[in-house]
This record gives structure tokens, sequence and C-alpha cells, in this order.
């Protein structure tokens, strides 16, 4: 599911705040023509809206406006320190881009052979930073640990990635481990 934004043209002056009081959250365009940015302004049930789907920061979003449109990444979100209302978000456009940076969640399958003789899972990292071609950005990233025994891990090399993906991140960096329970040591 493709997630769509409609923004308004930001009236030039405009204060932040004055804005969020009308309803609506100041935003910024990067990256779409070089180091140019474009300030607009997004409906603030739209940007609740948006900011309830799951893996953001790795989904495109086509965003269209008065003067451009066409896909986006959601950069940053700033909000409110104690509220957590919005104040202000950031998009960089990938129209141009052949490659992008992005985060992407793991999604940890199976049921370990050491977890059923008594060991623990535990996840050492829950996301790669990854490079891929903008519509190649999965959703997560499927980690099989259905072989592991206790004391067993798995490494970043370990892992079966789509083509086009590079991790950035050493190949030997440890995902996730069986470790032995306080339990059943102390039952020895």
């Amino acid at each position: 599911m493709e997630l769509t934004v409609e923004g308004k043209a930001r009236p030039e002056g405009s204060k932040p705040r004055a804005l969020r009081r009308e309803g609506l959250v100041p935003a910024v365009l990067y990256g779409h023509q070089g180091t140019e940015s474009v300030a607009f302004t997004i409906d603030f049930k739209s940007v609740e809206t948006l900011l309830k789907q799951p893996s953001l920061g790795n989904r495109l979003i086509s965003l269209a406006l008065p003067s451009w449109s066409g896909k986006t990444l959601l950069r940053e979100v700033q909000t409110h320190p104690w509220k957590n209302d919005p104040h202000h978000l950031s998009f960089f456009s990938v129209e141009n881009q052949k490659k992008v940076e992005v985060e992407v969640p793991l999604r940890f399958v199976g049921v370990p052979v050491g977890v059923t003789k008594g060991g623990i899972l535990e996840a050492l990292l829950t996301s790669l930073k990854i490079i891929c071609k903008p519509d190649g950005i999965p959703e997560s990233i499927e980690v099989d640990v259905t072989k592991l025994d206790v004391g067993q891990g798995l490494q970043v090399s370990d892992l079966e990635l789509p083509e086009g993906l590079k991790v950035l991140i050493s190949p030997s960096q440890l995902l996730v481990g069986v470790q032995e329970s306080r339990a059943t040591r102390t039952a020895r």
C-alpha cells in the first residue's frame, strides 16, 4: 500500500506557532532540486494518520504539492517535548536518486531449537541500515532462527538478502543468538 500526502503552499513569513493553531503542521521537502528546499504545510489530521503507519521511515510516500509531486521518504519528525504533537516534518525526494540509505526492521521467524531446550532467544539488533534502490526498499528483512541451538547465533553474513541490498555494518556483526537460561544453568 502506497502512502499519499497532499501539502499546501506555506505562506511566506508565516510563523510555525500560528500555523499549528490553524491545524497545520509545517514541513519541508529536500533533494528535489539539489540544495533547494520547499516549505509547505500539511493538515494536522493527515499528519496524525501518516504517523500511525508502520515502517514509516522506510516506506515511499507520494507527496503532492502545488509546485512539485513525486516519491519521497520521511526523514525527520519533530514533536512537542511533552505533548508529543508533531511540530515539523522533513521529506526527502527520491525521484532523482539511484540509491537511498534507510533503516529496515528485522523480523525473526520460527522457534529456535535451543529455545525448546530451555534457552532464551536474544536479539542484538532489531534493524539494519541498508543502501538500495528507492523502489526496492523492503518492509522488513526476515531472519530464520529455527536452526539455532543453545550457544549459537547468526551474523549479518548469514542473512539471505534480496538482490540489490547492501548492508552498512560489518558482516561479522552478531544479529541474534540463543543463550542458556539461568534456570537451566542452576539446575545442573
